[in-house]
């Protein structure tokens, strides 16, 4: 049965889906507009050069030019007068008007609106071929909308599906807070992607997954001993067993908390000893939150007094504690996770693009 948070990722991924969608819906209307708009004016203007066929009244004038030089009806010359006049102005602007005076423009216009052009010709495209120019032009608008959109049709592998729904059930133990500060980055529903991220990264999400040289197994990073103590903490089952995906999330949850906000645990005498997290740091708050600003308690790790918000302090956190997490760890290894948290909507980044290409190669060649 899915989780009252799962619910919630899926309608936030798809409300941001479909604004997307309706952004570029309506860039696409206005393209198709504007292409309309345009066609219909190359269509309305007839080309330079068309005339209009000649009226009864010229080809009365013409014929008694003709009489008058002794050219009869019958004649060559009068039937072709019958059928072509002279050259008229451009666009079918009438030259002679029926008192052989010549218009001026505002005449022209008024011509136009009160009779139209009953003998002008234009050009008539047929439907097919109508259809056929729209089809095109919807076809060219589509095509250049889809080639604008970053990595269109990308996605994530299908394993991250099945991570984030595992990382749901995880996230529903209430142990997996950091102690005693109580600090939630790992299960946040804003920032929970670290952990399918994270299990992407080093181990292709799979649960069953076994490094020969570090001797860890499961999706978190760390070795079974490590995962086991964790497991004491958080009220699991027992034996821990890291194959177990959601054990696996729960302890990878704890882990990463831990790190951020730090730990207070039973030293040998049995006097509490205070692990300092990410967050203890002044400079790392600074760039977690934009301010230097820490809130000390007795007994507790010190925490920025700023909450870690935007995707730059966000993304600045995941690449320090992937480096904490994974010992050793280089530095691109830690910007290649930060550059997939922040595009956890969006895999078709070219940058995330070329991280999948890479660890499927690593994954090939292990």
């Amino acid at each position: 049965m899915r989780t009252r948070f799962e619910f919630e990722d899926d309608i936030r991924l798809r409300s941001q889906r479909l604004a997307d969608l309706k952004d570029k819906t309506a860039e696409l209307e206005r393209e198709l507009f504007d292409a309309r708009v345009s066609l219909e004016r190359e269509l309305a203007q007839p080309a330079d050069g068309w005339t209009e066929a000649p009226g009864p009244i010229q080809q009365t004038h013409r014929r008694a030019a003709l009489a008058a030089e002794g050219v009869g009806p019958g004649h060559p010359a009068d039937r072709m007068s019958a059928g072509y006049a002279a050259a008229e102005p451009a666009y079918g602007y009438r030259g002679p008007d029926y008192d052989g005076q010549l218009r001026s423009p505002e005449g022209r216009t008024e011509v136009l609106v009160n009779h139209g052009r009953s003998s002008a010709y234009y050009p008539r495209f047929s439907r097919g071929l109508k259809a056929a120019i729209g089809t095109a032009v919807v076809a060219a608008l589509v095509t250049i909308l889809v080639m604008r959109l970053p990595g269109a049709g990308a996605s994530w592998p299908s394993s991250v599906a099945k991570v984030q729904r595992e990382a749901a059930r995880a996230c529903q133990n209430p142990d997996v807070k950091s102690e005693p500060g109580q600090v939630d980055f790992a299960c946040a529903r804003g920032t929970r992607q670290i952990l399918w991220v994270f299990a992407l990264m080093t181990s292709s999400d799979n649960p069953d997954f076994a490094d020969r040289m570090t001797g860890r197994l499961g999706l978190e990073p760390i070795t079974p001993a490590q995962g086991g103590a964790v497991a004491w903490s958080l009220n699991l089952h027992q034996p821990y067993n890291p194959s177990n995906p959601i054990d696996s999330l729960e302890v990878a949850a704890r882990a990463i908390n831990n790190i951020v906000g730090g730990a207070t645990l039973t030293g040998k005498h049995g006097n509490p000893v205070v692990q300092p997290g990410l967050e203890s740091n002044s400079a790392n708050c600074l760039r977690y939150t934009g301010s230097a600003a820490v809130t000390s308690r007795a007994g507790f790790p010190s925490v920025c007094a700023r909450p870690v918000n935007g995707r730059t302090g966000q993304a600045a956190l995941v690449a320090d504690v992937y480096q904490k997490w994974i010992v050793g760890a280089p530095d691109e290894a830690a910007r290649e996770a930060a550059v997939l948290f922040e595009n956890a909507n969006n895999p078709g980044d070219p940058r995330v693009q070329a991280i999948l290409k890479h660890l499927s190669q690593a994954k090939l060649e292990a």
